[in-house]
């Protein structure tokens, strides 16, 4: 017949708190691994994007360049129409990769849900003990 919650002795309550807190640190780091992984497979699908993205927009943005360096070379000669295109185009190069430096930096990467149930399992430890 088993014993009733409240008829265990203090050493049954210790051992049944210690395996619950083993199980419940085993859920915590499985939580955490499958966070972590769902993060940089989303990471690495936008990057994927980003880059596809970007060698196409470098391929239109070449020929608009030479573009703009023919027509310029109506009015000066080519190599200043040609250092102006080129400082220009630094220039914007320059405001778009700070951009996104500075978007990467606001990017949470923690498991931030399981940082917040982590916390939840300690209090619960606390009550508990």
């Amino acid at each position: 017949m088993e014993q009733s919650r409240d008829e265990r002795s203090l050493g049954e309550l210790f051992s049944d708190l210690s395996r619950q807190t083993s199980v419940l640190v085993r859920q915590e780091v499985a939580l955490a691994k499958t966070e972590m992984s769902q993060t940089a497979r989303e990471v690495g699908k936008n990057v994927a994007i980003l880059a596809v993205g970007g060698a196409v927009v470098y391929a239109g943005a070449l020929a608009i360049l030479a573009a703009i360096i023919i027509l310029l070379a109506e009015l000066m000669p080519w190599w200043l129409s040609a250092l102006i295109v080129g400082i220009v185009v630094a220039a914007i190069g320059y405001f778009l990769i700070d951009r996104g430096r500075d978007a990467l930096q606001r990017t949470p990467l923690a498991p931030e849900q399981t940082v917040e149930s982590l916390k939840e399992d300690r209090d619960w430890l606390k009550e508990q003990a």
